[in-house]
């Protein structure tokens, strides 16, 4: 098994400065990877279509509160 890329994580424009930050890096592959603050060891990875759809749903349940 091969080892993990070391990946330059980027903490989202929208995370407060306190807690709770989101976390995003792309991967060698191209594929993105996201994590927040509190379990680092937690990474999803998604591709650029699966998270453009993910936003949009937050966005919309965000319109409709």
């Amino acid at each position: 098994m091969s080892p993990q890329p070391t990946l330059s994580w980027q903490k989202s424009s929208h995370s407060s400065e306190a807690s709770s930050c989101v976390y995003l890096a792309v991967a060698p592959d191209t594929t993105l990877r996201l994590r927040e603050s509190d379990e680092p060891h937690i990474v999803l990875h998604a591709g650029r279509a699966a998270l453009a759809a993910l936003i949009a749903a937050f966005k919309e349940g965000e319109a409709e509160a």
